[in-house]
């Protein structure tokens, strides 16, 4: 298996002269929000090699994989196959380099491995785009419920347990890694646990199938109550990681902003259906023929009003790159946003591009559609905010540069490389 470097794309500039409808395919990677869990869970097998496929080469991944590395597993991914292959039968460094887990929110998830593996774990330090309040409680609340003992507060802590017992643990909010985190605590713990208002994203589901290839036992995942009976060990095995919604989303709207007709190849509609549902409302035609998306844009977006929730409603996560939407559409859109205190950090970038966009008390944002938006030089402020600025800019006449896209390359791959195939004029600098 050819090998490939596990340091982060380094920093660098999108140009784009936007103007184009694009057209063509696009093929959807594996998720990030399903892959990064994976690749923690595969440190709770003592022998053996884990095989993962369809591993997307983003930077958060690969920050995880040498995180995995830095505690003493052994990691082999092959970039062009999309192929990792992971043995965890020699870790011996409860102490998680802080260097590492101060990049990527992620970190957080491989708590449950280390504890369980050697006894203790040791965190001083978390990354992850700036989305408000973003506190870890549910995460070390959790294992004091299955018997841990936890010294430190947030982000700064030191977790010890000889082994865990099963409880009753109740998480506030549907936190996905909070879930992610007790479903793998709870796995090799003694007794009956149950996680009472559970995330339920499909990244869940799938990172529960790969537990219960495992060997693990594991009832209800996608729904707001899990049930898991521990287990003695886990073994490895192989799966391939389900596809990004995440990253298929934005790609539909790309077409849906410059009135393109693009076909995706790897889209789950069925994961996407209020976003589906609020695009056909803006004017979008978009249809599944098996395995293949078609996504055709209007001459001229309608305006929309849109409520962010948690799984099954509206992601958080697509509020962005809706906005950016908004921008030209026909109309006033009025968006809110229910999970973070700050997702709109993408406003003051689209309206450097000439955007009208007013915001309210309670998380509230006004967008005036606008006929033209125009090129400027923006920076990309986290992940999701990053994108949006990237379809504005696809819109926009004249050149845009975006700064930081080191943001965007958290979440997706390749974005120059497969906007170009559909005909985009976007090229990436260092």
């Amino acid at each position: 298996m050819a090998t490939t470097t596990l340091a982060p794309k380094s920093n660098g500039k999108y140009v784009i002269n936007g103007g184009t409808p694009l057209k063509g395919t696009v093929f959807v990677p594996g998720a990030k929000n399903a892959a990064l869990p994976i690749i923690a869970a595969a440190l709770l097998v003592k022998n053996g090699q884990t095989i993962l496929r369809n591993v997307p080469p983003l930077n958060d991944v690969r920050i995880q994989m040498a995180l995995a590395q830095s505690i003493g597993a052994r990691i082999n991914y092959d970039e062009n196959e999309r192929i990792l292959v992971i043995d965890a039968s020699s870790l011996n460094n409860s102490a998680l380099d802080t260097a590492l887990t101060t990049q990527s929110r992620a970190s957080i998830l491989l708590l449950p491995p280390v504890l369980y593996r050697l006894g203790r774990v040791e965190f001083r330090g978390i990354g992850g785009c700036s989305l408000g309040l973003r506190r870890l409680d549910f995460h070390h609340n959790g294992f004091k419920r299955l018997g841990a003992a936890v010294e430190g507060d947030h982000d700064d802590l030191v977790i010890e347990a000889e082994h865990l017992s099963g409880n009753l643990v109740y998480l506030d909010i549907p936190s996905q890694t909070s879930t992610e985190n007790l479903m793998m605590a709870a796995c090799l713990a003694h007794g009956t646990t149950v996680i009472e208002n559970a995330a339920s994203e499909p990244e869940v589901v799938d990172f529960a199938h790969f537990l219960i290839s495992m060997g693990a036992d594991i009832q209800g995942a996608g729904s707001k109550t899990i049930t898991i009976e521990g287990v003695t060990e886990l073994k490895a095995v192989e799966h391939t990681i389900m596809s990004d919604r995440l990253d298929a989303g934005p790609f539909m709207m790309a077409a849906a902003i410059t009135g393109g007709d693009i076909e995706l190849v790897g889209a789950q509609l069925d994961e996407m259906r209020i976003l589906v549902a609020k695009l056909e409302q803006m004017g979008v035609k978009v249809k599944a023929d098996g395995p293949v998306v078609r996504v055709k844009g209007p001459n001229r977006l309608r305006p929309v009003n849109v409520v962010s929730c948690p799984y099954p409603g509206f992601s958080t996560d697509f509020l962005p790159a809706v906005m950016a939407l908004a921008c030209v559409a026909s109309g006033t859109s009025y968006l809110r946003e229910s999970v973070f205190e700050d997702r709109f950090t993408q406003a003051e970038g689209l309206s450097a591009l000439g955007a009208n966009i007013s915001k309210g008390p309670g998380n509230l944002a006004q967008v005036e559609g606008i006929e033209k938006l125009h090129g400027a030089h923006v920076t990309a402020p986290d992940l999701r905010a990053g994108m949006s600025i990237v379809l504005a800019a696809l819109i926009a006449e004249g050149e845009t540069v975006i700064d930081n896209i080191y943001q965007i390359e958290r979440g997706h791959a390749d974005v120059d490389i497969r906007l170009r195939a559909l005909g985009a004029s976007i090229t990436r600098q260092s």
